[in-house]
C-alpha cells in the first residue's frame, strides 16, 4: 500500500512539476520582453518630457521678450505721440490766431515757443517755409495791429504741416494698435502652449513613477519566477531519480 501511495506521488508531483516548469519558462520571455518594451517605453517618455521641460522654458522667454518690446513699443509711441499732440495743438492755435488776426498775442503765448522749436528741428522743411515762419514768429512781418502781409502764406504752411503731422499719427496709431493685436494674439496662443506643455509636464512625470513602480515589481517578479523554476526543475529531477 505504501508503495503504490509513493508511486501515486511519483506519478502526481510529476505532473505537477512538469506544468509548473512548462508555465515558468513560458512566463520568463514574455515578462522578459515586457520589462524590455516597458523600460523604453520609460525613456521615451523621460525624454519628451525633458523636451516639454525646454519648450516650456522657451515658450515663457519668448512671452518675456514679446512683453519687454511691446512695453519698449508703447513707450516710444506715448512719447510720439504726446509730441504730436502738443505739436498739432500748436500749429492749429497758430492758424487760428492768424485767421482771426490776432497774431500779435499768439506770438506770446507757449504753443508759439513749442512751433518755434518744432519749425528750428524740423529738418525736411523747405529752408525758405522754415524762414518765413521763423520771421512771423520773431513779429518781424507784423505791424502793431497784428496785421500780417504774408499771413495767407503762412497759414497754408502752417496747414500743411499740421494735416502732414496728422496723417503721420494717425499712421502711427494704426501701427500702434496693429502691434497690439499681434502682441495679444501671440501672448494667447502662448499661454495655451504654455498651459498645455504644463500639463503634458505633469501627466509624463506621472507616468514616469508608474513605470519606475511597474518595471520594479516585474523584475522581481520574474527573479521569483526564475528562481522558482530552478527550483521545481531540481525537485523534479531528484523525484525522477527517487521514483525510477
Amino acid at each position: 500500500e505504501l508503495y503504490d501511495k509513493f508511486m501515486c506521488y511519483c506519478k502526481n508531483g510529476g505532473s505537477d512539476l512538469t506544468t509548473s516548469i512548462s508555465a515558468a519558462e513560458a512566463k520568463v520571455p514574455a515578462v522578459s520582453s515586457d520589462i524590455e518594451a516597458a523600460e523604453a517605453k520609460l525613456s521615451q517618455t523621460k525624454e519628451d518630457l525633458k523636451q516639454a521641460q525646454t519648450d516650456g522654458v522657451a515658450a515663457k522667454e519668448s512671452m518675456a521678450e514679446a512683453t519687454a518690446l511691446r512695453e519698449k513699443e508703447a513707450s516710444a509711441f506715448a512719447a510720439e505721440k504726446a509730441e504730436a499732440d502738443t505739436n498739432i495743438a500748436a500749429l492749429k492755435k497758430a492758424v487760428a490766431a492768424l485767421e482771426r488776426g490776432m497774431s500779435g498775442g499768439f506770438l506770446q503765448t507757449d504753443a508759439a515757443q513749442i512751433l518755434r522749436r518744432l519749425v528750428q528741428n524740423k529738418q525736411e522743411m523747405i529752408d525758405m517755409d522754415r524762414q518765413e515762419i521763423l520771421a512771423f514768429l520773431s513779429g518781424t512781418q507784423s505791424s502793431g495791429d497784428g496785421y500780417a502781409p504774408a499771413s495767407g502764406e503762412i497759414t497754408g504752411i502752417l496747414k500743411e504741416m499740421s494735416d502732414t503731422m496728422e496723417k503721420s499719427l494717425a499712421d502711427a496709431t494704426e501701427a500702434e494698435e496693429a502691434s497690439i493685436k499681434s502682441y495679444e494674439e501671440m501672448m494667447s496662443a502662448k499661454s495655451k502652449e504654455v498651459e498645455a506643455l504644463g500639463s503634458a509636464i505633469e501627466a509624463k512625470t506621472t507616468q514616469i513613477g508608474e513605470l519606475g513602480v511597474s518595471i520594479v515589481q516585474m523584475k522581481e517578479d520574474l527573479d521569483d519566477t526564475q528562481k522558482g523554476l530552478l527550483a521545481n526543475k531540481k525537485f523534479l529531477k531528484e523525484l525522477e531519480t527517487s521514483c525510477a
